[in-house]
C-alpha cells in the first residue's frame, strides 16, 4: 500500500512517471510511489495532461481537481486531489490496481 496522506486540501501521494508508453495504466510501485506509465510523451507538458485526465477518470473527480504540487518537469511527482480523502484514493485505487 502506497502512503496517501491527507492535507487540508485534499489527498497527496507520490507518483513515479514513465512517459512515452505503449499506454497509459497504473503498472506498479517504486518505493512509496505509484508506478504510472502514460502513453503522452514528456514534451510540452502532454504527459501531465495525460497524467491529470486519468486520475481524474479514476478518481471521478473533475481535472480541474487533480494537481501536480511538485514534479512538474519530473517523473517523480506529488499529487493531489481535492475533495477527496486518504481512505476513498486507497479504497478507489484497490479497484485499478492492488496497491
Amino acid at each position: 500500500m502506497i502512503p496517501i496522506s491527507d492535507h487540508p486540501l485534499g489527498a497527496t501521494f507520490a507518483v513515479r512517471v514513465q512517459p512515452s508508453a505503449a499506454r497509459t495504466a497504473i503498472t506498479g510501485t517504486v518505493g512509496d510511489a505509484l508506478k504510472l506509465t502514460l502513453s503522452a510523451p514528456a514534451l510540452e507538458s502532454r504527459a501531465n495532461i495525460a497524467l491529470v485526465e486519468y486520475f481524474s477518470e479514476i478518481f471521478s473527480v473533475p481535472r480541474g481537481a487533480v494537481q501536480v504540487v511538485t514534479g512538474i518537469r519530473s517523473r517523480d511527482k506529488v499529487i493531489r486531489i481535492a475533495g477527496r480523502s486518504a481512505a476513498e484514493l486507497q479504497q478507489m485505487l484497490r479497484g485499478h490496481f492492488m496497491v
